[in-house]
């Protein structure tokens, strides 16, 4: 009996045994989890790598919180950081500037000093721990947090911009970009004539300004805004015009009938714009007078009809652009006559009418009344073939040439102006008219009547 408990005793101890054997590797993965989260502390400094990927043993997962308390020191440095090196590297002090992992490939450090210069390393982690770290070859510069430039050009000068010569010319062109872009501007490529052109800018926008514009300072104007290594250019083209010229010549080409063809040349001087147009004038010699016969014409050349025959023409010819007509005009020194070519006229036979008639009043005289000392007229009209001689008379008496009286006769109106007449000059007044082949009268009485007088004159 008791050689049997001996082995059940063996057994019993075994088996203990066994179950510590078989709980001893459970402890080993719980620290293999928590060596997961740590490597995110642990990149603030390369010292930590090395405990953070030999913790899975479980005697060494009891030391882990000192090591951790071992490194909590490194953690709490960037608080108070040692001066850096002239060039702004720091020596050894490796932070992790991102708390949590990121599994973005991108990242954005914040909250830095200007002008400090950062060396920087990524590192790679994972369930199995950290990667070597890549560092950037070059540190990095620290620089103020800048707005990239931009030229905000008008949407009107987008186009070609027009002023005619003399004009002030004064642009305003906007602007941003932080801190404060360096403006500069060129022309045609070339430095601005500071004589000419004067550039004012402010933090916001830029101006050109011309005094007084001529035609040189028509050119493409390149406005350019850079801050850093960070610019942006806009560019507006600025043209001058004026008055054109006239065409460099103008002839007579053809003549026939009522009609004249003439042909011209473009001017030499288009005033620094397109031609829009021509004038056309012509001008009788006999007269002188210069009229339109076309405008905002196109063509170099013209035919003007309906010309009258046996006169004689020149031309002159106006260019037009935006501005206007030219102040001066190309002249034909030709001229150009119409003949009667071609045109035998012979006059048709007729009897000439008779047109002789004997006098004949078309308008009579009306009776009248007036007062005395205000002065009276007497009208009436007459016709006749030839021009029948007319005669006033006074109560059957002829008045002929006296003072008292005027007499007018124009294209047949006749009329007898009365004088202030008095208290004998009232009667009857008649009108006769007589050529070759008759005469007529016409009579009408006149009323001369006295003043009204006031009771108050009475007395």
């Amino acid at each position: 009996m008791p050689s049997k408990p001996a082995p059940i005793k063996k057994a019993a101890k075994k088996e203990p045994a066994k179950k510590e054997e078989e709980k001893a590797p459970e402890p080993a993965p719980e620290p293999a989890p928590e060596v997961a989260p740590e490597p995110a502390p642990a990149e603030a400094a390369p010292a930590e790598a090395a405990p953070a990927e030999g913790a899975p043993a479980p005697a060494e997962g009891e030391a882990a919180p000192a090591e951790d308390a071992a490194a909590a020191p490194p953690a709490e440095e960037p608080k108070a950081p040692t001066p850096p090196p002239p060039d702004g590297r720091r020596s050894g002090d490796w932070k992790a500037v991102n708390e949590d992992l990121q599994k973005s490939c991108r990242y954005i450090i914040k909250n830095q000093t200007t002008g400090d210069r950062l060396k920087i390393r990524v590192v790679a982690v994972n369930a199995g721990g950290r990667s070597p770290p890549v560092t950037l070859p070059e540190a990095v510069l620290v620089k103020e947090v800048a707005d990239r430039p931009k030229v905000r050009l008008p949407r009107f000068l987008r186009q070609r911009y027009v002023a005619h010569v003399g004009d002030k010319i004064n642009l305003t062109i906007p602007f941003t970009g932080k801190p404060k872009p360096v403006v500069s501007w060129t022309k045609n490529g070339q430095p601005l004539d500071t004589k000419r052109v004067n550039i004012r800018s402010t933090d916001r926008d830029s101006i050109l300004f011309i005094r007084t514009s001529e035609r040189d300072d028509s050119g493409v104007y390149e406005m350019c805004v850079k801050v850093d290594d960070f610019e942006d250019k806009a560019s507006l083209t600025l043209q001058i015009v004026e008055l054109p010229g006239p065409p460099a010549s103008v002839k007579i080409a053809d003549t026939w009938g009522f009609n004249v063809a003439l042909e011209w040349t473009v001017p030499k001087d288009n005033g620094n714009t397109d031609i829009t147009g021509y004038t056309v004038q012509k001008a009788d010699k006999k007269t002188g007078d210069w009229f339109t016969v076309m405008e905002h014409y196109h063509r170099l050349n013209a035919t003007i009809s309906d010309l009258i025959m046996g006169n004689t023409y020149k031309f002159r010819v106006f260019s037009e652009n935006k501005c206007g007509m030219s102040e001066d005009a190309a002249i034909t020194k030709e001229e150009a006559k119409i003949l009667k070519t071609g045109i035998d006229y012979k006059p048709p036979d007729y009897q000439e009418h008779n047109f002789t008639e004997a006098p004949k009043f078309t308008t009579s005289l009306s009776d009248r009344a007036t007062t005395v000392g205000y002065s009276t007229k007497l009208l009436c009209s007459v016709r006749g073939q030839p021009k029948p001689k007319v005669q006033w008379m006074k109560n059957q008496m002829i008045i002929g040439d006296d003072p008292k009286f005027r007499q007018i006769c124009v294209q047949g109106i006749c009329s007898l102006e009365i004088r202030k007449p008095g208290n004998f000059d009232g009667g009857v007044y008649s009108c006769r008219a007589k050529n070759d082949h008759g005469e007529a009268t016409v009579s009408c009485k006149l009323e001369v009547k006295q003043p009204v007088v006031a009771d108050a004159d009475k007395k």
